[in-house]
């Protein structure tokens, strides 16, 4: 590869989700670029032109088909003359929140089985520095027999894509780059500097570029329990939390936040693999642990909160008739990954059989074999003893809940973005 030049680079995407598609794309604007990914009805459905996760645009998605020439594959043979592999496959952790790296192993084998000399293979998932070097390219060298930084070189870029976000899209997104020698950070840097409109911080190293990743999730996740405990507190002294945040928001150099359900796959999964890795080297990340464990906690709490509400107002909680407004992680996107309005919907369900959750961006099916859930996606005119706002997609803000009330019902709000007058209660 240090011989080749920008002219003759060919890339392959490993993984075509949420973070491989865009990247894949993009990369179609300046290169050959093939996307390959182990799921046949997936490439079928993005070579007929749609993306599911709607990440990619129909209209995007055409237009790098029939004018860049981008494809999508399942055949491991139609990648084998790139020469740029790009792995995008998700990083999970298991039940016991244990970093699960069996994706990440897999792909690596797919890549020792097509790369050849000189090539360069360089790693998005979100992982505990040393990931990379220890755990994915001894897989590489042992199915290819190639020597890793003698006959393939590698590099590590984390993906830094914000699911439903149309605002930082890919192209806009400023990317941290490293590679295993100077020459093919150099080389690495190139190629992402190419597509994007905000260019690239170039890290000292492969870890630190690993390192760097996982932080920007846990820190959030840490300032995220941080509001959510000052909501605990608050409820209970009977203090809206968000009117303190509006106050407390008035000074220059306060960070305003707001509580609220910790779901997807990054701030909810990431965090565990760095705290993980750093017990393995003595050390206890109490702030990180701590923080885990109150966000994993939110969806029952809030689910806990109504109940109390209905209770004070004269409500019956058992064999209610409850709708819960959403059900994906974020608002305005169809992403369900761990998303935790279903521990809401579970707490509640230890009382009563009859709620219904409605998400017009979710899947039916998809909540159905992820959850075992039922959802719906429109509403009749039923009406309910109570309506708990859990995702602000842009269909409820408009949507004339008091319609759905019955003469003595309870409105929560999750989100804090529904008008005052109508919520009995929010997070």
């Amino acid at each position: 590869m240090q011989n080749r030049t920008m002219n003759d680079i060919k890339i392959a995407v490993i993984g075509l989700g949420y973070v491989g598609l865009p990247l894949a794309r993009l990369f179609s604007t300046k290169f050959p670029t093939i996307g390959f990914d182990k799921n046949s009805l997936r490439v079928e459905k993005l070579m007929s032109g749609h993306d599911d996760t709607l990440e990619v645009s129909d209209d995007l998605l055409k237009e790098a088909i029939e004018r860049h020439g981008f494809r999508c594959t399942s055949s491991l043979e139609e990648i084998k003359d790139c020469n740029f592999y790009v792995v995008a496959v998700p990083t999970p952790v298991d039940e016991n929140n244990r970093p699960d790296l069996k994706p990440l192993w897999s792909a690596s084998e797919s890549v020792g089985k097509v790369i050849s000399k000189g090539d360069v293979v360089v790693y998005e998932s979100t992982v505990y520095p040393g990931v990379t070097e220890e755990e994915c390219l001894p897989v590489v060298e042992k199915v290819s027999g190639l020597k890793f930084n003698q006959d393939f070189f590698a590099g590590y870029s984390p993906e830094r894509i914000n699911p439903g976000d149309k605002l930082h899209t890919v192209e806009k997104i400023k990317k941290v780059t490293s590679g295993s020698t100077a020459e093919i950070a150099e080389l690495v840097d190139k190629v992402y500097n190419s597509v994007l409109l905000n260019g690239t911080h170039k890290a000292p190293s492969i870890k630190v570029a690993e390192a760097s990743k996982i932080i920007e999730n846990s820190q959030r996740d840490v300032n995220i329990a941080f509001m959510n405990e000052l909501a605990k507190i608050f409820n209970a002294m009977g203090i809206d939390t968000h009117d303190v945040i509006e106050a407390a928001a008035s000074k220059w150099n306060f960070i305003k936040l707001s509580p609220g359900l910790v779901g997807g796959h990054c701030i909810s999964v990431d965090p565990y693999y760095l705290i993980q890795k750093a017990q393995v080297y003595g050390v206890l990340p109490r702030v990180m642990s701590n923080a885990r464990r109150l966000n994993d906690g939110m969806g029952a709490y809030v689910a806990n909160q109504t109940i109390k509400t209905m209770n004070k107002k004269g409500v019956l909680v058992k064999d209610a008739d409850i709708l819960i407004l959403g059900i994906t992680f974020k608002e305005n996107c169809p992403d369900i990954r761990n998303t935790k309005v279903v521990d809401i919907y579970h707490t509640l369900n230890e009382y009563t059989d009859n709620i219904t959750i409605y998400d017009p961006w979710a899947g039916v099916e998809s909540v159905k074999k992820e959850y075992g859930i039922n959802i719906v996606k429109k509403i009749d005119n039923k009406k309910y003893d109570a309506v708990i706002l859990a995702v602000a997609h842009n269909e409820f803000l408009t949507l004339d809940i008091k319609s759905l009330l019955k003469e003595n019902s309870v409105v929560y709000d999750v989100k804090g973005v529904l008008e005052r007058s109508l919520v009995d209660d929010r997070l």
